[in-house]
């Protein structure tokens, strides 16, 4: 018999969370062993596992502990377990940044039931996920790897302001969510404008809209 894939299935939206349970149990040797709806959840749950986790399927946008920050986290304290994201991102905004930081794969939530369980069984196996558009994303910033131009030249930590900013945070929202002094999230705020040549917030927000 097939030893099962156990999965911790960590999204902050409950009603996500079931449908996401309802695709995997299409797979009788993937089973839900935990959830964790934030990123202080995802933490807790898979030090109070131990060995008996097989995949993280997490989700980037987390309360108490933004998704890419508990991604970097779990690579370093428990480098063998495999870490799955999930976003309603696009590809070409996330996926390269996750794989960079050590994630098994990029899946977007809206992904076809076969492709998320073919991602979750190549993960669970040591391998890495990478669909077509993630693959196009990656040739891409292989390409751009000179120039480093808009947001491939944001750093991690530059990348969160900016989702926070286009979400309509404000700046000392972005700092109570973050942890950070707001005259540095204003610091941060200024960098990305200058990187991505916008003047302001509404700019920002029509410059994202225009990559998808």
């Amino acid at each position: 018999m097939t030893a099962p894939i156990r999965v911790l299935l960590a999204d902050d939206h409950r009603i996500v969370r079931e449908g996401l349970k309802q695709v995997l149990a299409d797979a009788p040797e993937v089973q839900v062993v935990a959830e964790a709806a934030s990123g202080a959840q995802v933490l807790a749950a898979v030090h109070a596992a131990g060995a008996a986790l097989d995949l993280v399927l997490l989700d980037i946008a987390m309360p108490e502990g933004d998704g890419l920050d508990v991604l970097e986290t779990l690579r370093r304290e428990h480098p063998r377990l495999p870490v799955l994201m999930l976003s309603t991102y696009p590809e070409r905004q996330y996926a390269v940044r996750c794989i960079r930081l050590g994630a098994a794969g990029y899946l977007h939530k809206g992904a076809d039931p076969d492709d998320m369980l073919a991602a979750v069984r190549k993960a669970a196996a040591g391998g890495i996920w990478v669909s077509g558009a993630t693959a196009e994303a990656l040739a891409t910033a292989v390409g751009r790897r000179g120039a480093r131009p808009g947001t491939d030249a944001l750093s991690h930590r530059e990348h969160q302001v900016l989702r926070l900013l286009t979400s309509g945070h404000s700046v000392g929202e972005i700092g109570a969510q973050l942890g950070l002094a707001t005259n540095t999230v204003s610091t941060y705020r200024a960098r990305i404008l200058e990187k991505t040549g916008t003047k302001n917030d509404v700019e920002l927000t029509l410059y994202m809209l225009g990559r998808g």
